[in-house]
């Protein structure tokens, strides 16, 4: 699970966080939504430990961050916006080495294998992640955020580049995958939000604008409009 209570980011003059809380359990997915510089990326890195908060508290998987941050960070699986990679090795050399980080042992050679085949690589694999296209080099950092299959996911725009064949794929592939885990993802895409999310948080000018369930009853243009009236102040 995530509890994210009452977090606060400031960096000098300005607040990017302004008292935010809320928590996601297991088996939820939650669309985490506002506009460009609303304080989503912030929050992300904050739950994943690579900031800290300047006040307030975040809790991964039980681990608080501010005490327990290596135990939280190995429960996460994360995919940040800009999708860090390393162009000069081939993908399955890539994803060995990250299972090495992991320490998955025996699990290495059959986890890789198993990680390559769900995001849909298996074409890919003994090539050079330079040589890829943007779109697959997105599937190769999904897959390394699956490697050692931690039961907490956090998704900067996971579908950032994708043709609109592989979003769906994308989409089902992280539908499946909330069943069993906790997963928060970022995305501008209201589409989007309707397929895969059961819940939304909106995020405006770094503070809570809104939480609510997410139905197919509620409908993409519904959330469409919510967004909007929230966040044209």
């Amino acid at each position: 699970m995530i509890l994210v209570d009452n977090i606060t980011k400031v960096y000098g003059a300005q607040k990017a966080l302004d008292g935010v809380s809320f928590s996601v359990q297991r088996g939820e997915v939650l669309g985490l939504l506002g506009p460009n510089g609303a304080g989503k990326s912030t929050l992300m890195k904050i739950l994943t430990g690579y900031l800290a908060p300047t006040a307030g508290k975040a809790v991964v998987n039980g681990f608080d961050l501010s005490q327990q941050s290596l135990e939280a960070r190995r429960t996460i699986g994360y995919l940040p916006e800009n999708n860090p990679l390393y162009p000069d090795l081939y993908v399955r050399e890539y994803l060995k080495f990250m299972g090495g980080l992991h320490k998955l042992g025996r699990r290495l050679n059959k986890r890789v294998g198993e990680v390559i085949e769900s995001v849909g690589i298996t074409a890919e694999q003994h090539k050079k992640i330079g040589q890829l296209s943007k779109g697959y080099r997105q599937r190769v950092g999904l897959a390394q955020a699956l490697l050692h299959e931690p039961p907490v996911l956090i998704l900067d725009e996971p579908t950032t580049g994708l043709d609109p064949n592989q979003i769906i794929e994308i989409r089902q592939l992280i539908s499946g995958l909330g069943r069993e885990r906790t997963i928060l993802f970022s995305t501008h895409i209201m589409q989007e939000v309707e397929a895969v999310c059961n819940r939304i948080v909106i995020i405006h000018q770094g503070k809570l604008a809104t939480d609510m369930p997410l139905s197919k009853a509620t409908g993409n243009a519904s959330v469409e409009k919510i967004f909007r009236e929230l966040t044209k102040k």
